[in-house]
């Protein structure tokens, strides 16, 4: 189930996903983002990103802004899902039909704690990884290593942890070329599984607080996403709640 939300200044409607994860269809191959109060903010000025989030075939509410936004300006109520609910909702579906998965990102020390965690945990799972060099443009020659290392492995789940923006605009671009059911562009899931970097505590998750959690344990990487941008994205909704409906009733 989808919401189609107008979340956009310039008119571009996010279709967000509403229903449970265990309502997503399984049977045909579909690319699943994130969205929230940061990635919506970069995608106001990247149209490349702004045309992945768009184009995907379920779009997560991946943040409380994102749920409280909704809310404010539809009435309708949706519920937070984060990259970490797909992964683990993902992680336990594929354990139990002995499927395969694939992470494609981050460096080769946390890709084998990801892979040493999950023999553990998921002892069912056909697991395999690429760690693809660290640039801000991947080379035509990189493109073709890591679908080749997709393709060969053939997993039923792709897990792409470049960071966003980088990772969606891969996955958009690519998605024809990729043999993988699921393309999932979850990011710092990566490291929060590895357990290389402290997910907030679970009281602050139901609190609704886990961007304070992330500020407070990395100020230096995350003051911009929250302090910056999170009054941007303030003055945004409340621009569309108040103004962009009254311009477009003239």
């Amino acid at each position: 189930m989808e919401n189609q939300l107008n979340l956009n200044s310039k008119g571009i409607n996010y279709n967000l996903y509403h229903g449970n994860l265990n309502e997503i269809s399984l049977e045909s191959k579909i690319v699943i983002n994130t969205i929230n109060q940061y990635s919506y903010c970069i995608a106001r000025e990247d149209a490349e990103f702004r045309s992945a989030l768009t184009s995907s075939d379920i779009l997560l509410p991946d943040g409380e802004g994102v749920v409280l936004a909704e809310r404010f300006l539809t009435g309708k109520k949706i519920k937070k899902i984060s990259g970490t609910d797909l992964h683990l909702y993902l992680l336990s579906t594929l354990n139990a039909q002995a499927g395969s998965c694939f992470y494609l990102g981050s460096c080769e020390e946390t890709l084998v704690k990801i892979k040493d965690k999950l023999l553990n945990e998921y002892p069912n799972l056909k697991v395999g990884f690429y760690s693809p060099p660290f640039t801000a443009t991947f080379s035509s020659e990189d493109n073709e290593k890591m679908i080749a290392a997709i393709n060969d492995f053939n997993p039923d789940a792709l897990f792409i942890g470049l960071t966003a923006p980088k990772q969606e605009k891969w996955s958009q671009q690519f998605k024809n070329q990729i043999n993988a059911k699921f393309i999932c562009s979850i990011g710092a899931v990566f490291d929060f599984y590895a357990e290389t970097v402290k997910r907030p505590s679970k009281f602050m998750v139901d609190n609704k607080l886990e961007w304070m959690g992330r500020l407070v344990s990395n100020p230096s990487r995350m003051w911009r996403r929250y302090l910056y941008y999170g009054p941007i994205y303030v003055f945004q909704i409340l621009k569309l709640r108040f103004f962009i409906p009254f311009r477009n009733s003239a």
